[in-house]
C-alpha cells in the first residue's frame, strides 16, 4: 500500500464524517517509534520495533488470542503487564516464539526487560510482541542489541520504520494516520497492523498497534477496544486457522489535552472513528491474504441457536467457495454445499442466497437470472454474498479472502 493511495478503499466500512485521513508518517503528540534490523530475519529486512509513549496521562487496552496454544510473549504481556498502562510495545519479527518451552518464556521476559531498561520504564509497563516461525527458540542476544539501537533511534517521526519492522509474509504495510474532531477539538489516532496468512478469528495471526492523543480513561479504552475488535478482526478470515500471537494494543498519551468523557457524544464519535480504523484494517489484511486477489463479505440472516455464525464461517473458509471466488465464477452451488456441511444433521434446510444483490436461490431452489450479468458482477475487487436462513432476528458477517496458487506456494515453502 502506497502512501499515494487512501486508507479508506471498501465499500463495507462507513467512515464518520467527522474523520479525516492525512498522510501517514507522523506519530500524535506523546509518541515515538523505531524499527530496526537485529537479524532475525536472514533477509537483513528490519525485524524489531519499539513504540513508545510519553506523559502522566498514559492509559491503554489490550487484546490478545483466543488459541488455546499461546506464544511466550502473549504469556509474559498478559501476566506481568498492567493491561491499562501500557508505556512501551516491543516486537520482533522473523520469529513466533511460540511452542518454545521454559526458554522461551525466559526469552520474552529478557525482551520485556530489556525494553524496560532501553526506555525507562517499569516492566509491567511494556508489552511483547512476537510474529513468525512457530517452534524456533527466539535469539534474545539478537533482541536485546536491537532493542538498544531502536532505543537511541526512537522519533516522533518513527513510525514507517515501526511498521515495516513488524511484517512477515505481508505484501505491503497496512497503517493509517486520522484526525478526530470532537467537541473539546481534534485529537489524532496512528495504527499499525501486520497479517496475511494464519487468519481466523478470534482473531488472527496479526498483530495491531492503535496510538491517539486523545485523554482517555482507562476503562473507556478497554471497553472500545473490546467492541470495535469484535466488529473487526473477530470478523475476518484468511485460511480459517487460528494464531499462537494475536495482539492488538490500544494506547492513548491524553498529549492533546483533549478529554473523551464517558457515556458522552465525543466517546460514540471516537468510537465510531476507531470502529472505522479497525474494520478497514482487517480489511487490508483479508485484502493481502498471501496471494489474495479479491475479497469477500458473507452476510446471514436468521440462523437460531448461533447456526448463522456457523454458516458464514463455512461459506468463507470453504475452499471451494474461495476458489470460486479467486476465479470471479459465480458458482453458488458452492455456497450451497457449504451451507450443508455447517447444517448437518439438522434437517433440510430452505436457505436464500443472493450474490451481489442477485438472487440466485429461493427457499433451497435455484432462481432464473442472468448468468453472465452476474458473471461480470463478481469480476471486481469485493464479490458480497447474502445467504438467508430459517429464523428472525439474527445476522452476522465475516470478510474472507479467496484462495491463490500464491498462497499454496508462501505456506509450502514457508520455512524453507
Amino acid at each position: 500500500m502506497s502512501d499515494a493511495e487512501p486508507f479508506f478503499t471498501s465499500r463495507w466500512v462507513d467512515v464518520p464524517e467527522w474523520v479525516t485521513e492525512e498522510p501517514p508518517g507522523a506519530l500524535p503528540a506523546g509518541f515515538r517509534a523505531a524499527g530496526v534490523a537485529c537479524g532475525l530475519k536472514e533477509s537483513g529486512k528490519l525485524d524489531l520495533g519499539l513504540m513508545v509513549a510519553d506523559g502522566d496521562a498514559l492509559t491503554s487496552a489490550i487484546r490478545f488470542t483466543s488459541s488455546a496454544v499461546v506464544a511466550a510473549p502473549v504469556v509474559v504481556t498478559r501476566d506481568r503487564a498492567k493491561a491499562d498502562a501500557i508505556r512501551v510495545v516491543a516486537v520482533n519479527s522473523g520469529n513466533a516464539n511460540a511452542a518454545t518451552g521454559g526458554r522461551g518464556m525466559d526469552e520474552a521476559a529478557r525482551m520485556q526487560g530489556a525494553a524496560a531498561m532501553t526506555t525507562g520504564s517499569r516492566e509491567d509497563a511494556v508489552a511483547v510482541c512476537s510474529t513468525g516461525v512457530i517452534g524456533v527458540q527466539l535469539d534474545g542476544s539478537k533482541v536485546v542489541r536491537g532493542m538498544l539501537e531502536a532505543g537511541k533511534a526512537l522519533s516522533p517521526g518513527g513510525e514507517e520504520s515501526f511498521a515495516r519492522a513488524i511484517m512477515t509474509t505481508d505484501a505491503f504495510d497496512k497503517r493509517a494516520s486520522l484526525v478526530v474532531q470532537l467537541s473539546g477539538g481534534p485529537v489524532r489516532v496512528t495504527a499499525q497492523a501486520k497479517g496475511a496468512g494464519m487468519i481466523q478469528p478470534r482473531f488472527a495471526t496479526m498483530l495491531c498497534f492503535v496510538q491517539t492523543d486523545a485523554l482517555l480513561e482507562a476503562a473507556t479504552a478497554d471497553l472500545l477496544l473490546g467492541v470495535c475488535v469484535k466488529r473487526s478482526f473477530d470478523r475476518i478470515s484468511v485460511d480459517g486457522q487460528l494464531s499462537t500471537n494475536d495482539t492488538v494494543v490500544l494506547q492513548a498519551s491524553g498529549a492533546s489535552g483533549v478529554a473523551i468523557d464517558p457515556e458522552s457524544d465525543d466517546e460514540l464519535r471516537f468510537g465510531q472513528a476507531l470502529d472505522a480504523l479497525l474494520r478497514q484494517l482487517g480489511l487490508h489484511i483479508v485484502r493481502d491474504g498471501e496471494g489474495s486477489k479479491r475479497v469477500g463479505r458473507v452476510t446471514v440472516r436468521g440462523g437460531n441457536h448461533g447456526g448463522g455464525e456457523v454458516v458464514a464461517r463455512a461459506v468463507a473458509n470453504s475452499p471451494l467457495v474461495k476458489a470460486a471466488l479467486h476465479g470471479g465464477d459465480p458458482n453458488w452451488g458452492r455456497i450451497a454445499q457449504a451451507i450443508g456441511g455447517a447444517l448437518y444433521g439438522s434437517g433440510s434446510i430452505a436457505f436464500d442466497i443472493a450474490i451481489e444483490g442477485v438472487q440466485v436461490a429461493v427457499a433451497g431452489a435455484v432462481m432464473p437470472h442472468d448468468e453472465a450479468a452476474l458473471a461480470r458482477l463478481v469480476d471486481r475487487d469485493e464479490v458480497e454474498y447474502v445467504i438467508g436462513l430459517p429464523g428472525d432476528g439474527h445476522e452476522t458477517e465475516v470478510f474472507f479472502s479467496d484462495l491463490s496458487h500464491e498462497y499454496v506456494t508462501i505456506n509450502a515453502d514457508y520455512t524453507t
